[in-house]
């Protein structure tokens, strides 16, 4: 028997052990990321599921999946029946691919056959570019947060000068904040961010003040207990409700403030690395888009044109 037939005879062998609900159980408990993306997954595999009536998985074609994607794009096959965002569909179907990837590895040989290997994602355009505060914006937003109370004050505070994602500022316990190794600075440790990767950021001086004074009001009680008692839903409505009340004429969300933390933090001298590092981006292309806004805020073409010019203006 040859190498070839040795191993299709494995796979089929593995094929016929597990049921579909094994497999995707085993696939998402090796993903090793946060909870919040492995129920993600998960959705977007059920629902994919649902939409070809549970054939299994080993079956599945790559016409399918585009089949699926164009639906998703065109509204076929979204719950809403309505176009969906390219980001949206890309969030349904790369699930999906990193299912067969990992399923058809020649050491896992769950599938024969990936058939997402041929299956492009839609391309994602970059809309976040001008999606931040400016400084006075952002001043006149704590300004109104701070005559309402010392928690919203502290979520938008956190936000701006932290960069954290939603989802990571809801998590926040008491017990997540440490010493550094000189014991004169505190850190917030991230113990779960996107993609399961743990991080630290250092933590203002002020910052950690007000988090003091917070701990008093708020009655410490031990481990395990939360910053802010709040889902990610409820601090997104209070930043969108003092977005509206400040007049700011802008659909502000939290990720906006994240973008102004990184926005800001390279107009005032920090490096590309250290913004990567702090908002946690496992590629410095990414971190790269926000150096594109601060370089068109510094002095730009035009502006030499009109030096040259000048005495003629």
């Amino acid at each position: 028997m040859s190498t070839q037939e040795l191993i299709s005879v494995r796979m089929e062998t593995h094929q016929e052990s597990y049921t579909d609900d094994q497999i995707i159980e085993m696939f998402l408990s090796i993903c090793s990321r946060s909870q919040y993306t492995i129920r993600n997954y998960k959705l977007a595999i059920d629902r994919f599921r649902k939409f070809i009536s549970f054939k299994p998985l080993t079956a599945v074609t790559w016409q399918e999946i585009e089949v699926y994607k164009i639906g998703l794009m065109r509204g076929f096959c979204s719950p809403q029946k309505k176009p969906l965002s390219s980001a949206t569909v890309a969030s349904f179907i790369a699930p999906l691919r990193s299912l067969y990837r990992w399923g058809s590895d020649p050491n896992i040989g769950l599938f024969s056959l990936n058939p997402t290997s041929c299956v492009r994602l839609p391309a994602i355009a970059i809309n976040s570019k001008h999606h931040y505060l400016t400084k006075e914006e952002v001043g006149r937003l704590l300004n109104h947060l701070r005559t309402q109370n010392l928690r919203d004050y502290l979520i938008a505070l956190t936000f701006v000068l932290t960069g954290l994602r939603v989802s990571e500022l809801a998590r926040i316990e008491w017990d997540h904040f440490i010493k550094d190794a000189s014991g004169s600075s505190i850190l917030l440790l991230v113990p779960d961010g996107k993609g399961g990767k743990q991080r630290t950021i250092k933590l203002p001086q002020l910052l950690w003040e007000h988090y003091q004074k917070y701990a008093q009001m708020q009655k410490y009680k031990g481990e395990n207990q939360r910053l802010f008692d709040l889902s990610a839903r409820q601090i997104e409505r209070i930043i969108q409700k003092a977005s509206i009340q400040c007049n700011l004429g802008k659909n502000l969300t939290p990720h906006w403030l994240r973008h102004t933390n990184a926005t800001l933090a390279l107009l005032n001298g920090a490096t590309l690395q250290q913004v990567q590092e702090n908002l946690g981006h496992s590629h410095i292309n990414t971190t790269q888009r926000y150096l594109h806004t601060v370089e068109q805020m510094k002095k730009a073409a035009p502006d030499f044109v009109h030096e040259g010019l000048n005495e003629y203006l």
